[in-house]
């Protein structure tokens, strides 16, 4: 469904990831990790279409993605960025309907099959008795939601979310997981997330991929790659993984860094090498 080819990603003359190559079959839930700076928007955005690669291609259903109309983009496809910013008042439930734009006619009005699919979403994420506020009077992680529930809206067969539950309490990270790992089962709506937090996307996604230094350092299933070995090696940290008794997924506990004088012993006898 998505094939990435030699592409290489970057800002005016800085590079920031160079010759990816990897496929996302239909139906995967995928989480793509790694430090500050690694590259995780960036390829967000160039699979949302919102940059154009340096080189090499996206393909999106067997069609490059620059050859995909915008219209027809939207009804494949739905963006979750980390943050966005509505200033027109607008009622939460006026922009979850946004989300019903790509599937309406041109000039049609708003169907009933489209005030339910925005309701449907706005349940999925507890925020229906939003309906009425405008969306410049509720909380950052409220508006968030909201902007989640109009990507749910769009029906959309690839989900991309950038740093998406960053804002979220705890509770309601997990409720937006359980809805799209539902949806990714009952569905088969395709996930890719970018992602900080190790133990939710150990918990949730079946693949992960890691990027560090311009590159893609490890990607395949959770089970295999969310490893102590990987971790340390991406994230220049010590890690146990463990697995939970219960639900016997792996989880990560961080251990504490070397003490500060021993790392500057560490790099005094480097630096006079």
């Amino acid at each position: 469904m998505i094939q990435v080819e030699a592409l290489s990603l970057g800002y005016g003359e800085r590079l920031v990831l160079q010759d990816l190559n990897f496929a996302v079959a239909a139906g995967e839930f995928v989480g793509i990790l790694g430090p500050n700076g690694s590259g995780k928007s960036t390829l967000i955005h160039a699979l949302s279409g919102l940059i154009a690669p340096k080189s090499g291609r996206i393909v999106i259903k067997e069609r490059h993605l620059e050859t995909i109309a915008s219209r027809l983009r939207a009804q494949i496809l739905a963006v979750v960025p980390q943050a966005s910013e509505v200033r027109f008042p607008f009622t939460c439930l006026e922009v979850v309907l946004m989300g019903r734009y790509p599937h309406r006619q041109r000039w049609g009005s708003l169907t009933d099959d489209d005030l339910l699919w925005a309701l449907r979403s706005m349940r999925r994420t507890t925020t229906e008795h939003l309906q009425e506020r405008p969306v410049t009077e509720v909380s950052g992680g409220e508006h968030q939601r909201v902007v989640i529930a109009r990507a749910l809206a769009q029906d959309p067969e690839f989900l991309l979310l950038d740093e998406a539950t960053s804002s979220l309490d705890v509770r309601k990270k997990l409720e937006i997981f359980e809805i799209l790992k539902f949806l990714n089962a009952t569905k088969g709506l395709t996930v890719l997330c970018a992602m900080h937090d190790l133990n939710l996307a150990a918990l949730y996604c079946d693949r992960l991929m890691f990027l560090k230094d311009g590159g893609i350092i490890q990607d395949g299933p959770t089970e295999k790659v969310f490893s102590p070995e990987v971790l340390a090696q991406v994230y220049q940290a010590p890690m146990e993984v463990l697995r939970h008794p219960g639900h016997r997924r792996p989880y990560a506990v961080m251990l504490p860094l070397a003490p500060a004088s021993r790392e500057e012993e560490e790099i005094l006898k480097a630096a006079r090498g």
